[in-house]
């Protein structure tokens, strides 16, 4: 965990992982069933690059807020 995951993504809808138990971060892949977790939804309506948070800290899920360089 540590540096955000950047992407380049189409317009679409995406589910971020909450559990931190995917093999597909920083995207659900259904790994969640069976806990209380689950993924959030985020939409994009055109293609855009982001930086998506990596650590599980940041203030602004899905998005990177660089809660990752703070102690």
């Amino acid at each position: 965990m540590g540096n955000p995951h950047m992407k380049d993504l189409e317009p679409g809808t995406y589910y971020w992982c909450t559990c931190g138990k995917t093999k597909t971060s920083p995207f659900c892949d259904g790994a969640h069933k069976g806990t209380s977790k689950q993924p959030l939804q985020f939409v994009l309506a055109e293609k855009k690059e982001v930086a998506l948070c990596n650590c599980g800290r940041t203030k602004t899920p899905p998005y990177c807020d660089g809660s990752h360089t703070k102690k």
